[in-house]
């Protein structure tokens, strides 16, 4: 009395345990199974079927055929395809007879799909004739099967039939056939071929698409032909499929083809050029276009072609089709234009948005550059540049609002004041506030004064449904970050307040008196307000003049600044930091000069580099942005997001025996080329006062060879070694830049210094040491070391913290915690050496003595 439920959990752990007892007690289970398999079939229970089989199929004694019969008999399908799938009947001859048997005219739908689906599934051999017979039937869940099994079975007498159906009237039909070969593995397209004239529009569509899918260059031919026919519908599906079989020999037919069809087909036969084209190198692509087009009346035709290149010379010959041609070939280089591949036709298209005077025709141009724009890879400065520049263009609320959204993604500070006003237009307001946002709460290093005052107003004007959420991060960002100071601007916008003339350099005004400063300062403004103006916001030079320097005089800070060349000859700026020439800025494309490198690199130093990293210059008349952030002597640049000059030592080009000046004002150059400037923004960054020696040590005879603000005592590596809030801080490069060394060298001396450990830091202080070479082996090291670290659980006694590496071990256990400032003081007088670390000796030996019998490690240590 069986009343057994397959979700039920009772029956589930009798069914595991019938099934491991398959291999302990086969006897019970075949019986227990038989018992739950005819309790099934009376109850029709299509799971508990499928369970109590799949026990008796583990049993190696259980007559499978038998247990097909049964099922083939039962008349549940759902049991019949379970069964089918769960026992290797493909590979026994009398069971498959058996079931194809049951593969007649009268069985029901369900049973012949059923069957028909296994047979594909298991790609039963010399069954596609019979399967054919039910490809054509007029169920259409028996024809899917049998198609769909074709496919599967995947042999040439499957692949004849499939074929066959795409001669079918029915469309259903054509379809189903077509799908299936599209999974075929082999050549078939000359079968395809061959069915072709025989197939109605349907089939000859679906062909001409599977043609194109497999890319059969072998049916050019075909594919061409049907651009003849009186067929539209197939013509226009040809048309398509050619840029998927054509090649560079084909190119003749295809420009042909190009000047005498329809308009309708003109953008598929402009692909099948472009596509042929592509197997040519891009010279004999160019020349091939440029002779074929100068030959035809229709030359429009020609301009995707040339775009498709993206070549400098296709964008020239395109943008002065735009200008001097009118009626089709100027709306072809303008769609050309705008469909762009590349970053570059951004340039033409921002031309033509400034000279055209056609509302409909600045709308589109605006959607091709901020689509442009959205779409690249350039930095987040170059797409704020553009995205700003556009912003004149745009047409629409909607544009407006897609290009502050997009300006909300730059990261840019400036980016972040030109949304700013646009919360005051109520159409505008959200995007703008949402733009602000994004830019401030992802730079912390935005934080300050200005941006606290934008924040709150983003805060005042947010109605969104997420409005909430945005306040609350709005205020964590204001309670971490400082809410005074940050960058403040330079230039009004308005006149040359904060602004003066040059007179002369720092040393020699250095050396004038207040009186003749000021007499001077008098003919240098009035000079300056001739040879630079104001327009439109911008402070423009003029070409005439001299530099125009800042009132206040900076030390250590952080600059930005938009800048413009403009086209004419020479084109040459620069930014004077400390009064001190320069951050380059000219027209790379000066290579007589030496342009070619770029802007942004310290023109005039001659002992540390002076050109840049990269070239990163936008394009003469277009705007550019530099970040420049100065620290003590050394000076890193920023062009466009790219760092074209890292932390490079500014050489004080008035005297460069000297370091460059600690404070000093800061100038645009005055170079006799125009040039403009925008949104200069200046961030002070403190600086620590020099360290001075107390009385005591003064008196001792000590002297300051770092003072926390220059390494002017030391030479050597001073790429890795930098100066940061008042320390030495090292960061190794991969190549391991070498040693620094104090310029003076020592012989006996008391050396007093404090040093933190980073996890696992490894480093050391040479002493007598030459400048090349391994200081611990052509001089002597002590070692500074994280002794804890685990990389360095084997050392040796001579390399702990303190030791004179190699030579005398020093005590353990006295340096502090990494994190934590160490001081030591080191003494060598003669061979003698002694090393203090925080008030405790832990070392102090004799060289000559410690090495008589050689030294610990079998080195030589000369120092």
């Amino acid at each position: 009395n069986y009343s057994y439920q397959l979700n039920n959990n009772a029956t589930a752990s009798y069914l595991s345990l019938l099934k491991r007892l398959t291999h302990t007690d086969v006897k019970l289970v075949e019986k227990e199974a038989n018992g739950l398999l005819n309790f099934a079939i009376k109850q029709n229970r299509s799971d508990l079927k499928v369970a109590a089989a799949g026990l008796l199929l583990a049993i190696p004694s259980t007559d499978k055929n038998k247990l097909l019969n049964s099922a083939l008999k039962d008349g549940d399908i759902a049991y019949l395809a379970r069964l089918l799938n769960a026992y290797p009947f493909n590979n026994d001859r009398k069971a498959v007879e058996r079931i194809m048997k049951e593969l007649s005219p009268k069985a029901s739908a369900e049973k012949q799909t059923a069957i028909i689906y296994w047979l594909g599934d298991k790609k039963v051999a010399n069954t596609a004739n019979m399967l054919a017979n039910f490809a054509t039937s007029g169920n259409k869940m028996v024809q899917k099967a049998a198609i769909s099994s074709l496919a599967k079975i995947g042999n040439e007498q499957a692949m004849l039939v499939l074929a066959g159906l795409l001669k079918s009237q029915d469309d259903e039909t054509v379809l189903l056939a077509k799908d299936a070969l599209s999974t075929y593995k082999g050549d078939i397209s000359y079968t395809l071929a061959s069915v072709f004239n025989e197939s109605g529009d349907v089939g000859k569509k679906a062909i001409l698409q599977l043609i194109a899918n497999r890319k059969m260059e072998s049916q050019y031919n075909l594919v061409y032909n049907q651009m003849f026919t009186g067929n539209e519908n197939v013509k226009t599906e040809a048309a398509n499929t050619l840029q998927y079989v054509s090649t560079d020999k084909n190119l003749p037919d295809l420009f042909t083809l190009l000047e005498q069809s329809d308009a309708a087909n003109v953008p598929a036969l402009q692909q099948a050029v472009n596509a042929a084209l592509s197997y040519l190198p891009a010279n004999e692509q160019m020349k091939l276009v440029s002779d074929r087009m100068n030959k035809s009346v229709n030359k429009h035709l020609y301009y995707t072609a040339l775009a498709n290149s993206g070549s400098q010379k296709a964008m020239e010959m395109i943008t002065k089709a735009y200008n001097t041609e009118t009626g089709a070939n100027k709306n072809a280089a303008f769609d050309a234009l705008t469909n762009w591949k590349s970053f570059n036709s951004i340039y033409p298209m921002l031309d033509i948005a400034r000279n055209s005077k056609n509302k409909n025709e600045l709308s589109k141009v605006t959607d091709a550059i901020v689509a442009t724009i959205n779409k690249s890879n350039e930095t987040g400065a170059i797409k704020y540049l553009y995205l700003r520049e556009v912003m004149q263009f745009a047409q629409t609320e909607k544009q407006k609002n897609d290009i502050l959204r997009l300006l909300g993604n730059t990261g840019q500070y400036q980016a972040m004041l030109f949304v700013a006003p646009y919360m005051d237009n109520v159409a505008l307001s959200e995007n703008a506030a949402l733009a602000a946002m994004n830019i401030a709460t992802n730079n912390p290093a935005f934080a300050g004064v200005v941006t606290t005052g934008i924040l709150q107003k983003v805060s005042k004007t947010l109605k969104n449904p997420d409005a909430g959420y945005q306040r609350e991060s709005i205020k964590k960002y204001l309670d971490e970050n400082p809410q005074d100071g940050g960058f403040v601007s330079i230039f009004n916008g308005k006149n040359l307040d904060g602004w003066k003339g040059l007179v002369e350099n720092p040393i020699k005004r250095a050396k004038m008196t207040p009186k003749e400063l000021a007499a001077a300062q008098v003919k240098a403004d009035a000079a300056a307000k001739t040879g630079w103006v104001i327009e439109n916001g911008e402070l423009l030079f003029t070409g005439k003049g001299d530099n125009l320097c800042t009132n206040k005089q900076y030390g250590d800070f952080e600059m930005l600044v938009d800048w413009k060349l403009y086209p004419g000859p020479e084109p040459d700026a620069g930014i004077y930091l400390r009064g001190t020439p320069q951050v380059q800025i000219w027209d790379t494309a000066r290579v007589n000069v030496g342009a070619q490198v770029g802007s942004g690199g310290l023109y005039n130093n001659q002992q540390n580099p002076s050109k840049p990293l990269k070239v990163a210059d936008q394009k003469v008349g277009e705007w550019n942005t530099f970040r420049i952030k100065m620290i003590g002597e050394r000076v890193s640049v920023w062009l466009n997001d790219e760092l074209v000059t890292d932390n490079v030592v500014l050489e004080n080009y008035w005297n460069r025996s000297q370091p460059i000046f600690p404070t000093e004002q800061i100038e645009l150059q005055a170079h006799g080329s125009k040039v403009a400037y925008r949104d200069i923004f200046i961030k002070e960054i403190e600086r620590p006062e020099p360290f001075q020696l107390p009385a005591d040590e003064k008196k001792e005879g000590f002297r300051v060879l770092f003072d926390g603000t220059n390494l002017n005592e030391w030479t050597g590596n001073k790429k890795d070694y930098v100066v940061e809030s008042g320390n030495i801080v090292l960061y190794p490069s991969q190549n391991f830049g070498g040693n620094l060394y104090t310029k003076e060298q020592f012989d006996n001396f008391i050396f007093r210094f404090e040093f933190m450990l980073t996890p696992g830091a490894n480093n050391g202080l040479g002493i007598r040491a030459p400048l090349e070479g391994d200081a611990a082996y052509g001089g002597m090291e002590l070692q500074i070391l994280d002794n804890d670290a685990p990389v360095y659980k084997n050392l040796q006694i001579y390399q702990y913290h303190g030791s004179v590496y190699g030579v005398i071990p020093a005590k353990r256990g006295y340096l502090k915690p990494v994190g934590e400032w160490n001081y030591q003081e080191v003494i060598a007088d003669g061979d003698r050496i002694k090393v203090i670390l925080n008030g405790t000796t832990i070392l102090d030996g004799n060289i000559r003595e410690a090495s008589k019998n050689g030294t610990i490690d079998k080195r030589d240590h000369p120092g």
